[in-house]
């Protein structure tokens, strides 16, 4: 019997050897379930031929060959890479790939009617015959919907011929998105930067473009007309990644409004039905445009000719747990793997982007003007150091004044603040204890609602106790700092009249509430918004005139090589949700650290020198982009055996020119559920094979069981 290789979706680098059945045809990307041990698992065949490392006495034969094209080549080569390039193992990655199994088989159909030759025609029917007349076949349930009619008269209807039962199949998701449903009116700006993507689709091959914009330039339109060009021509299929699933509300109406039918999308919210038919109809090739999270990178399309990257450089492209990678670097190498076009868009966009496109690795598409022209917003900074909030209390009297203005003139007003629930740390007047997560090394959070004590780290949550735990004083635990909980309420003391919303994570924590808490400010039936990065990036609220950073220094501290840029990105994108269109916008900036960099380049709106400023302080201090990084994560329920078998892989670090090995030394956040934690940093040279240098030191150490050693390329958190 012929042998072949399988790949499986188990934690295994290597393909295994499996006989082919007689009758069964196999070739390359061919999605097959074979036995492996006890367990019959799900898996794609990585080749064929050859005698295979394994006695074919040995050998156990494939099972089945599902009915699906094949895996693109060019998806197996890129899985190889990944697998690679991050240091993990071939089948995780391909578990990424295939997280349908379920879609694997075909779907059952659904029972719908249409009308058939019988005749039984009283009264009560008139409605349904005259509703079916299309000729379209329904569901029970959308013709009882429609008409009023019981599910009784409908049977009865079959029962004399009058209607026929059929059956009928789940639509594939956007599988005839129109491009000329509704095109937009582009700037000039808009129509040059489209014009040199779609120039490169004619063409063929590989380019990455930077689209960068200011927030409100019209980047999304760019990108639609590249869309709509390789829709028109059937070129292929599309995908848009995006940060984070809050991201894509407004932009599934946009998408809807310009193509004429939603986006197929991809996230962890879909149900399992959901996920099974959109997952089957890529493979197919039946889907043309998708939109998803990072996961969405690794499905397996048949026929992808353009990516895009939106917000490409927000730090929710990289997972940092189970597979660990970044969703926007690989997402180029897939783009340069399959010789298509990507787009990466934002108005702040990363250092390493920019460097590239210094070096003239990346194609610049800029849009420097908002569209329609509507103005940039004016920035202010308040030095709370002589504009003083009173006492417990956040708001500086300044920030209320224009909060105050902005309501008179019945407009919106943005209130930001990075931090969930009502405060960060919750200690004790007497003693000074600190309420800590006995799981992790993190304060307990206080959140109002609920009442409760949480960490953000772990999940843990109790009752916020009425006396303290150490020394049992009653009611002298006191909250120190402010969350937006805190926030809301000082909204309250100083505006009772206004109508407040508190958009956070953890408040609009299902997909429902968000969209309801958008469509009420967008409605116009909010006055203040309190929020978090939530609120931060991807909106378009036009009534938002006043903008107000409570805490313009939270995130500038950490240890983080990139916490200014981030600061940066995160205050820029939430200074653009004000005067999105004809109403001009103010934006407040509160901080201690009036004179910093980051809060001066803010208001003077100099992006440019900002990043320039950054390279060369990353230059001289050879870190990335000038330098490459990775990270050794040495984790374990003991905290003495971690320790020492952190000490004991330092230790054991090999030499070699243009390689630092920094630590081990306790990490940031020493404690995360219950596990101990210690880092080890490698800093090297660009050119150095960072990957071949950790593999050949791990490669001769015994490493317990017990204690796990996660490697991270290209670390973007350092806690």
């Amino acid at each position: 019997m012929p042998v072949c290789r399988v790949l499986v979706t188990s934690p295994v680098e290597k393909a295994y050897d499996y006989l082919i059945p007689e009758g069964m045809e196999l070739g390359l990307g061919d999605y097959v379930t074979v036995p492996l041990g006890p367990r019959a698992v799900h898996g794609v065949v990585w080749d064929v031929g050859g005698e295979g490392e394994v006695a074919l006495s040995k050998m156990k034969a494939v099972l089945q060959k599902h009915d699906l094209p094949p895996m693109d080549a060019t998806q197996m080569k890129f899985i190889d890479w990944v697998a690679s390039y991050n240091m993990e193992r071939r089948g995780s990655v391909l578990k990424m790939a295939l997280s349908v199994p379920q879609a694997l088989e075909p779907s059952q159909p659904m029972t719908g009617y249409i009308l058939g030759a019988g005749e039984y025609n009283p009264e009560k029917t008139k409605a349904i015959t005259e509703l079916m007349q299309d000729g379209l076949p329904r569901r029970l349930s959308e013709i009882t919907s429609a008409t009023g009619a019981s599910a009784s008269t409908i049977k009865t209807m079959v029962k004399h011929g009058v209607l026929q039962a059929v059956d009928i199949f789940a639509k594939a998701p956007c599988a005839h998105p129109n491009p000329n449903f509704a095109p937009k009116d582009l700037s000039r700006e808009q129509e040059i930067a489209a014009e040199k993507i779609i120039a490169r689709i004619d063409k063929g091959g590989f380019e990455t473009f930077l689209l960068d914009g200011v927030t409100g330039s019209g980047k999304t339109e760019v990108y639609f007309e590249a869309i709509a060009k390789i829709i028109a021509e059937n070129r292929g299929q599309v995908l848009i990644l995006m940060p984070e699933i809050a991201l894509s509300n407004s932009f599934i109406r946009r998408f809807a409004e310009r193509f004429g039918v939603k986006p197929a999308l991809w996230h962890s919210s879909l149900t399992p039905a959901q996920r099974r038919l959109t997952w089957r109809s890529i493979v197919t090739g039946q889907t043309k445009v998708v939109v998803g999270a990072r996961s969405a990178l690794f499905l397996p399309y048949a026929d992808l000719k353009m990516i895009v990257v939106d917000e490409e450089h927000d730090p929710a492209f990289k997972q940092e747990e189970v597979t660990i990678y970044n969703a926007r670097d690989m997402a180029v190498v897939r783009a340069h793997q399959g010789k298509i076009p990507i787009v990466l868009a934002s108005a702040t966009p990363s250092l390493e982007t920019m460097q590239n496109v210094w070096e003239g690795k990346y194609t610049l598409l800029s849009l420097p003007d908002r569209f329609g022209g509507a103005s940039k917003p004016e920035i202010k900074i308040i030095d709370l150091r002589i504009d003083k909030p009173t006492r417990q209390h956040f708001m500086s009297p300044v920030l209320i004044d224009e909060v105050q203005k902005t309501l008179d003139a019945k407009q919106q007003a943005l209130l930001f603040l990075n931090r969930r629930g009502f405060a960060p740390l919750t200690l004790c007047r007497t003693c000074g204890h600190r309420m800590e997560c006995p799981k992790c090394t993190a304060w307990l959070v206080e959140h109002k609602r609920g009442n409760q004590l949480q960490c953000h780290h772990c999940g843990f949550s109790m009752k916020t106790p009425v006396e303290c735990v150490n020394c049992h004083d009653k009611d002298s635990l006191v909250a120190c700092g402010p969350g937006v909980e805190r926030i809301a309420e000082e909204v309250k003391e100083y505006f009772p009249e206004a109508r407040t919303l508190i958009l956070a994570s953890d408040i609009t924590d299902t997909h429902d509430k968000l969209i309801e808490a958008l469509d009420r400010i967008k409605n116009g039936d909010v006055d203040i918004i309190i929020g978090t990065q939530i609120i931060a990036k991807g909106h378009h609220f036009p009534q938002i005139t006043c903008v107000g950073i409570i805490d313009a220094d939270l995130g500038l501290s950490g240890g983080d090589l990139r916490a200014t840029e981030r600061s940066y990105q995160l205050l820029h994108q939430v200074a653009g949700r004000a005067g999105r269109e004809q109403l001009k916008g103010h934006v407040f900036l509160q901080t201690y650290n009036a004179e910093q960099r980051v809060m001066q380049m803010i208001a003077e709106d100099d992006r440019d020198g900002f990043l320039e400023a950054e390279a060369d302080e990353r230059q001289s201090a050879k870190m990335p982009p000038f330098s490459r990084l990775a990270a050794l994560i040495i984790t374990g329920k003991d905290e003495a055996q971690t320790k020492n078998v952190a000490i004991m892989i330092g230790r054991a670090s090999p030499r070699a020119e243009g390689v630092q090995v920094l630590g081990p030394a306790p990490a940031q956040m020493y404690r995360i559920r219950g596990q101990f934690r210690q880092r080890i940093l490698i800093r090297a040279e660009k050119n150095l094979n960072i990957q071949k240098f950790i593999a050949e030191w791990l490669g001769s150490l015994k490493i317990p069981s017990s204690v796990r050693v996660v490697i991270d390329i290209d670390p973007q958190n350092f806690l």
